[in-house]
Formats: C-alpha cells, sequence, structure tokens
C-alpha cells in the first residue's frame, strides 16, 4: 500500500499562498486574502529571511497564523537609530524651500551612494530628530498563511 505524504514547505519550495501580515489590534500591513494568490520562490529574498523561517515545515493545505515577536519580524527599536540632522544636512536633501512635517518621511542620500529614510519626530531651529528604524520595528505582529500549494 503506498501513500503519498503531504508536500511541505522546504528551503527551496516553490509556493503559492495566501498571507497577511497585521498589527496586533487587525490592522493589515500587507494581504493577499482579497486578491490572486502569491507565489513564490523559498530562499531567494522575497520575503524576509524571518517570515520564509516561519513557514518552514508547514504543509500543503495548512491556515496558520502566527503571532511574530519584533525579533522574529522587523526587529526590536534601536534607541540608536534616532538621531539629529543639521539644518544643513536638511537642505542638502531637499527640494528648494521643502516644509517639513511632524510625521514626515524623509529619504536621505547615504556616504555609500544608497539612500535610507527616517520619519522626523521633532524639528526646532538647528534641524530634525529623525526615527531610522523600520516603521514597523519593536511591534508584534500577526502573519497568517494559507498553503495553497507546493512545488
Amino acid at each position: 500500500m503506498s501513500t503519498s505524504a503531504t508536500p511541505v514547505v522546504t528551503a527551496d519550495a516553490y509556493l503559492t499562498l495566501h498571507y497577511r501580515l497585521s498589527t496586533l489590534a487587525g490592522e493589515d500591513i500587507i494581504s493577499t486574502f482579497n486578491e490572486s494568490p502569491a507565489t513564490l520562490q523559498m530562499g531567494t529574498g522575497q520575503l524576509a529571511p524571518e517570515l520564509e523561517a516561519s513557514l518552514m515545515g508547514l504543509e500543503e493545505g495548512s491556515h496558520v497564523k502566527q503571532e511574530l515577536a519584533p525579533e522574529k519580524a522587523f526587529g526590536p527599536r534601536n534607541p540608536e537609530l534616532v538621531q539629529r540632522v543639521s539644518i544643513q544636512t536638511l537642505k542638502e536633501n531637499s527640494a528648494f524651500g521643502e516644509q517639513y512635517v511632524i510625521g514626515d518621511l524623509v529619504e536621505f542620500a547615504a556616504p555609500s551612494g544608497g539612500r535610507f529614510a527616517g520619519i522626523l519626530r521633532a524639528m526646532d531651529n538647528e534641524g530634525g530628530l529623525f526615527d531610522f528604524n523600520h516603521p514597523l520595528a519593536g511591534q508584534v505582529l500577526i502573519f497568517e498563511t494559507k498553503i495553497i500549494g507546493i512545488l
């Protein structure tokens, strides 16, 4: 008698799935449940490594909700990533006459040539206080998945 085992998620599996990432309060950050399912290749960076790790071993057909601690999601908040930025630096990274409002997400040029962004938390005549943590850092999140198919 032969029984075929139910496929499970492995490190290089190709998946078709629905997924939802939401806050503990139930606010969706991203969801495919009301759209076409997503397809992704594990191990290629399409999902954050922590999210991929939470899928490992799940069976085809499974529908799972997992609570992800900050360390398993976008990391804990790092107080060292809240920094002052001088008015001069703001001017160098702004369009002429640009006005900033508390809560604005502002992009800066990195010395390496890349870009990074921070949220303006406070402003005075000398500069601004920016939070360069990921907006979801420090939050417990809910990761819901429904594995439709595994290749």
